[in-house]
């Protein structure tokens, strides 16, 4: 049975990989060499990379990936995405060709409004509170103006800050609800830092005006209808005929067809979405900003109309094929892992320095070419087999293939259908 440790976070950190290695590991040693295996070999790297997160005992590594020649808005660039499934680059690089020839992708960033809210509990007469809450609105711009300047300088800071009544959410519930410009930041620190601002004032002033307040908590939302970016590919219905698309007309109605019923159905929108965040998150990922708040704030927007549903959108008219998206991106290009991160500072050069302006417009269209590829294999040949083609040299590594087997397996199923199963059989095959 498994001990409990006590002082862990004290403990250097060879005694605590000692710990985990004799504790969970019937060979201690060979546990050992696989996390020594995974450090990088630059101390000063290493000791980067220890500090980014607590108790680190070693790296897993992401495959980092380029996709190649995306036209957005008429500017060519690479793209880097980081993401261990197979077929995700590929198939972002195949849409990026495909579209660099049909007029490319074009981006556009509707709105930058980044959200906050101090959570608190007043029983009483919610037109006094209100009163105060004019009365004091001032005083929440000034209390935070050194934690503003910098940002101002920037030409961002506080938008708005509103009072609204939740009672009919909560018993007592109201918020703080202030908006934000926060520029080519992330801005979650700046916003919390100003949200606590605003809640030490407001305990402040309801205390002096003899008003009876409880501050729940202070933090800003992921969740961002208000920053949104818009990317979208369009072209002559005759434009799309390629290699498995030898009916232009028929493609085109079941790729909308297809978009429709990822609107309509929920259980086919999560896994529609789930390929549109491939490629997002792969971007995101890549150019150090936080995925998990963006795979956060995407998922509430696809269900703001009551019920979860597409985030892309595709129609017919007039003879022109279009297929879109619009998604919440609150992101970074300056601070956090942007400026410590040495991949993620290389990766930002291979975009070109963008700004956070910028850099949601490429994240938007690399959601939008990942599932522009899924739905024209869906669509026409299936989606197995391209992926399962990818799919096969980790199948080949998992069965530590030589170089001759290798070769064989993959002659082999050039012309046969891949499966798992398939594999292994060929494989056991050959070794007998």
């Amino acid at each position: 049975m498994n001990n409990a440790v006590a002082g862990f976070s004290k403990l250097s950190k060879k005694e605590k990989i000692d710990w985990i290695a004799n504790e969970y590991f019937s060979t201690p040693d060979e546990a050992l060499n696989i996390i020594r295996n995974y450090w990088n070999s630059d101390e000063k790297l290493q000791q980067l990379h220890d500090e980014f997160i607590e108790n680190t005992i070693t790296n897993l590594y992401i495959p980092l990936g380029v996709a190649p020649n995306f036209l957005i808005n008429g500017n060519y660039k690479t793209i880097p995405m980081a993401i261990e499934e197979s077929s995700v680059v590929a198939a972002a690089s195949k849409s990026a060709k495909y579209w660099a020839t049909r007029g490319g992708f074009k981006a556009t960033v509707i709105d930058t409004e980044k959200i906050g809210q101090v959570h608190f509990t007043f029983n009483g007469d919610a037109q006094k509170l209100g009163d105060l809450f004019n009365q004091i609105k001032p005083k929440f711009f000034s209390d935070t103006q050194s934690i503003t300047k910098n940002m101002q300088q920037r030409g961002g800071g506080i938008l708005d800050i509103q009072l609204k009544d939740k009672r009919n959410l909560l018993e007592n519930y109201f918020q703080l609800h202030a908006t934000f410009e926060t520029k080519d930041s992330m801005g979650a620190n700046f916003i919390n830092s100003c949200l606590e601002q605003f809640a030490a004032t407001l305990k402040e002033e309801a205390q002096n005006a003899d008003i009876e307040i409880e501050v729940v908590m202070s933090i800003l939302s992921n969740y961002v209808p208000n920053c949104i970016v818009r990317a979208e590919v369009s072209c002559p219905i005759e434009d799309l005929t390629e290699k498995h698309i030898t009916n232009p007309h028929d493609f085109a109605q079941r790729f909308v067809q297809a978009v429709q019923i990822a609107e309509a159905e929920p259980f086919r929108a999560v896994t529609h979405n789930k390929g549109i965040m491939n490629g997002v998150d792969a971007v995101v990922l890549a150019t150090g900003n936080d995925f998990r708040a963006v795979e956060a704030g995407v998922h509430a927007y696809a269900s703001r109309n009551g019920q979860y549903s597409s985030l892309s959108h595709a129609k017919i008219e007039n003879g022109i094929f279009t297929f879109w998206l619009e998604i919440p991106l609150a992101l970074g290009t300056v601070g956090g892992l942007t400026s410590l991160h040495p991949l993620v500072k290389l990766c930002l050069e291979i975009l070109q320095k963008p700004s956070a302006k910028e850099l949601m417009e490429i994240v938007a269209v690399a959601g939008l070419a990942q599932n522009f590829a899924a739905l024209r294999s869906l669509t026409t040949t299936g989606i197995q087999e391209g992926h399962m083609k990818m799919h096969l040299n980790n199948i080949i590594n998992q069965f530590e293939a030589n170089d001759e087997e290798r070769r064989l397996i993959k002659v082999h199923f050039k012309k046969t259908a891949v499966s798992h199963s398939a594999v292994v059989e060929f494989i056991e095959n050959l070794r007998k």
